[in-house]
């Protein structure tokens, strides 16, 4: 398998992830406005939704990562010599792989101490699976990041404007 199909179906794959966890929240977010409404408050209803909103910043963060649409400042990297641009590519690269591998670390120390903690509301689900979402992301990201650097290096080094979707050029 080659890389691009490997990168177009792990988009999918993180396309549906997103997409299921939007669902669920606007689903548990509604239920629990029309359960207010009626006078009857879900007592779980505010701590599911605060773990659905982590959950879909996460994976959320990992499909950005994949379509490259996070900030960034490609302008100051193409405006360098060729040299300095990879050089300066490797340090970024080099940084985030960094960040996401301390971040899934972390994450994983985190399971380890809070792990067998319950929820309040629903204290049949555990913490560790409410904050299983940090490894567990910061690996998708670091992967994701993986399969984009051999277009991130072809474009350091031929000089071109980075490929960014719509939402990356928003931000800047």
């Amino acid at each position: 398998m080659n890389v691009s199909r490997l990168r177009s179906g792990y988009e999918r794959f993180l396309e549906w992830i997103v997409i299921a966890l939007m669902v669920v929240l606007a689903v548990e977010v509604t239920l629990g406005v029309l359960f207010r409404t009626i006078g009857t408050s879900l007592a779980w209803y505010d701590e599911v939704a605060s773990v659905l909103l982590a959950w879909l910043t996460f994976y959320g963060a990992a499909l950005a990562a994949l379509k490259r649409a996070h900030i960034g400042f490609p302008g100051l990297v193409n405006a360098m010599p060729p040299t300095w641009r990879v050089a300066w590519v490797l340090v970024a690269e080099l940084l985030v792989l960094a960040f996401f591998a301390l971040l899934g670390w972390v994450g994983y120390r985190v399971l380890e101490i809070l792990g067998n903690d319950r929820m309040v509301s629903l204290p049949w689900i555990t913490v560790g699976v409410t904050q299983s979402v940090m490894p567990i992301s910061a690996a998708l990201i670091i992967f994701a990041e993986a399969l984009n650097l051999p277009q991130v290096f072809r474009e350091a080094m031929a000089g071109a404007r980075s490929r960014t979707s719509d939402l990356a050029e928003m931000t800047h």
